[in-house]
């Protein structure tokens, strides 16, 4: 390899990491700003007198955000979560938050009537469900309540430390 390639070859990789660092960074600022309407769709989905335990109590929006932020996340689905909060957003022109449950209601089933909202609410709505029965030990399923709303127990044998890999 001559000098010259090498350079070339070191400032591509050094510019291609910057790149990355950079969009990580937008990223995780992106997220910050629409974890309150995430947070909110989450509550209007599994809200205080259903008969699951309600998302807030189930602290589901911190293992959202930990689960899509993992290593191993697929980072497409991760843009797509933003995305989508970022465009509910533009729908109601930034009212979602100070709507009233029927409001909310009524801008999610429109939401729901397009294909992507469709998509989307479904991704939020797994994400949700998984916090809900997910073992404890990942920041969710507090003192077990999601497993006793329908009288099951977690799968055996249970985890020793919340993630493995990354």
């Amino acid at each position: 390899m001559t000098r010259r390639d090498f350079l070339v070859t070191s400032a591509v990789v050094g510019l291609s990491t910057s790149i990355q660092a950079q969009g990580v960074s937008i990223e995780s600022k992106e997220l910050k700003a629409v974890e309150p309407i995430i947070a909110a769709v989450q509550q209007h989905m599994f809200p205080r007198e259903s008969k699951l335990p309600s998302a807030k109590a189930m602290n589901t929006i911190t293992f959202l955000l930990e689960t899509i932020t993992h290593s191993s996340y697929d980072r497409d689905i991760r843009r797509f979560v933003i995305e989508g909060a970022q465009e509910l957003e533009r729908r109601t022109e930034g009212k979602f938050l100070t709507m009233d449950s029927a409001e909310k209601e009524r801008v999610l089933r429109s939401y729901e009537e397009t294909s992507y909202g469709s998509n989307w609410l479904a991704r939020i709505m797994t994400l949700t469900m998984e916090a809900i029965f997910s073992d404890p030990i990942y920041g969710s399923n507090i003192v077990q309540e999601g497993w006793k709303a329908v009288e099951s127990f977690g799968g055996l044998p249970r985890p020793k430390q919340r993630y493995i890999y990354g």
